[in-house]
């Protein structure tokens, strides 16, 4: 077996030496960029089906970092493309998190605004939600809101 074999576009098996004799193996795959908008007292939330796990997912607008473009402008993109929001604002940066650092190397940058204009419809197939702490809060302990990076960035956001 190759040292690194590409799966998809963007997606890489890894194969290390570990120790004397055995093989370690990951995943490479593209750093992800998640925004938390909030309006006043209420926070964009976004759900959509996901194959992976086979249901309905509550999560905050996000996507993979394309070649060339920043984080915090990966966050605002996918803001716009996924709920037709607009930050006007610059998003302030919130923290950087591995969801599996023993498997994978991705790395989630997470971002916040708070300062939203409506300039379009949400992505196909994606539905938009505003929704309090305390109904978020319901959400995660229901496990319909179970995203365990967007959890992170969600608690942080609250805990300051």
């Amino acid at each position: 077996m190759k040292n690194k074999i590409k799966l998809i576009a963007g997606l890489y098996l890894i194969k290390k030496k570990f120790l004397k004799n055995q093989n370690y193996y990951f995943l490479k795959t593209p750093k992800i960029s998640m925004i938390v908008p909030k309006i006043k007292d209420k926070f964009l939330l976004i759900s959509q089906y996901r194959i992976p796990v086979r249901k309905k997912m509550y999560e905050f607008p996000g996507g993979h970092i394309e070649k060339g473009q920043s984080a915090k402008q990966t966050a605002i993109n996918e803001l716009f493309e996924e709920t037709g929001y607009k930050s006007i604002n610059v998003p302030k940066k919130l923290i950087s998190i591995y969801p599996d650092a023993g498997r994978l190397d991705s790395k989630y940058e997470c971002f916040f605004t708070n300062k939203l204009i409506k300039l379009s419809i949400p992505e196909k197939g994606i539905k938009v939600h505003l929704f309090t702490k305390k109904k978020i809060l319901k959400l995660i302990k229901s496990g319909k809101f179970s995203h365990s990076c967007h959890i992170a960035a969600f608690y942080f956001y609250i805990s300051k």
